[in-house]
């Protein structure tokens, strides 16, 4: 049997990498595994991630999944590779340790957008202010084709077998949200560069772009920007936790905030204003309930005895979730030697 294998990858952009892909035929006798999948190449000269004399770059198949889209058809995401097959500079993945403990929820904010607007927008002026969108329905609040391209969104991750929590119109209009959730470091992010794959190969076909910035309407505009909202938890935050934990935790949080910063997307300073459901971009915070902190403590966590999971809502729609996860991840490892330093002193 021959099969479509979409090889897809991020490139070397920065601050923020681009999804690239291509089609590779492959043939096997039986349904194949990620395993299964050659190692293959690609010009690094022409993605940034290699010189036009020394140009060629290895695409390492790590996960697979069903290309719901096409027949006899699997999407390989693949890390980026050096010659020698030591990890690129860009690959962010194989900078995160495996941990299937730590969990992961990611909530991708974005705007449909069509002749240089949001979809729905009037050609000129603006509409109606903020207040009707937020999970609105009918005509006025979502316009004619949105509904199909999010609905149509949904059955393509499920199909693939991304684990897709939740989908809905958000507070501005042409502005939406999915969630995934993913257990283990790495697999909540793959399952995202994946459904972000799918939404842009989807929208190709309804002529409609997606916008992924965080704020492309401008700050000085009453409009709420897009974030990338990361929910997190390991075992020990699950399982121990405790407020004496949490309280070192939060301290480590805001000892880190400029290196969080610097990892969870361009252009944050647009959006991080305090203003729409944001903290100020220089200040880290917490507060249960609080969408307007830098970090949601859910109701259920301070109930549970401090255990659960957290919301860190800094991070931006532009943001890479593998650095994201990383950074998070860096600063959790950090507590213990925060803690004992505190004390020490």
């Amino acid at each position: 049997m021959k099969y479509k294998a979409e090889y897809i990858w991020l490139d070397g952009y920065e601050p923020t990498p681009n999804l690239r892909s291509k089609t590779k035929i492959v043939s096997f006798d039986g349904e194949p595994t990620v395993e299964d999948m050659p190692i293959w190449n690609f010009d690094g000269s022409s993605t940034r991630q290699a010189p036009g004399d020394n140009s060629d770059c290895l695409l390492q198949p790590v996960a697979l999944f069903p290309d719901p889209a096409r027949t006899n058809a699997y999407l390989v995401l693949c890390e980026v590779l050096l010659a020698d097959g030591t990890p690129h500079p860009s690959n962010g993945r194989a900078t995160i340790p495996d941990d299937p403990d730590a969990w992961f929820g990611f909530e991708q904010e974005y705007f449909l957008w069509k002749d240089g607007v949001p979809l729905g927008f009037p050609r000129e002026g603006y509409p109606a202010p903020q207040g009707e969108y937020y999970t609105g329905v009918g005509y006025k609040n979502v316009g004619d084709i949105a509904r199909e391209i999010v609905d149509e969104h949904i059955d393509l991750c499920l199909a693939a077998g991304i684990n897709l929590e939740g989908v809905n119109a958000e507070v501005a209009k042409g502005q939406w949200e999915f969630q995934i959730f993913g257990m283990g470091s790495r697999r909540a992010a793959d399952e995202l560069w994946i459904a972000r794959y799918l939404l842009l190969r989807l929208c190709e076909r309804f002529q409609v772009d997606v916008n992924w910035h965080p704020k492309p309407l401008g700050a000085e505009l009453d409009w709420n920007g897009s974030g990338l909202h990361t929910n997190f938890s390991t075992r020990y935050m699950r399982e121990v936790g405790g407020e004496e934990y949490f309280e070192s935790l939060m301290a480590a949080f805001d000892a880190y905030k400029d290196d969080h910063i610097a990892v969870y997307g361009p252009d944050n300073h647009l959006r991080l204003t305090g203003l729409h459901e944001t903290q100020s971009i220089d200040r880290f915070n917490y507060g249960v309930a609080d969408r307007g902190a830098s970090l949601r403590v859910p109701h259920s966590f301070v109930r549970d005895g401090h255990r659960g999971y957290l919301e860190d809502r800094r991070p931006n729609s532009l943001g890479d979730p593998y650095r994201i996860a990383g950074r998070i991840l860096q600063t959790i490892e950090t507590v213990p030697t925060y803690v004992e330093e505190v004390v020490a002193a």
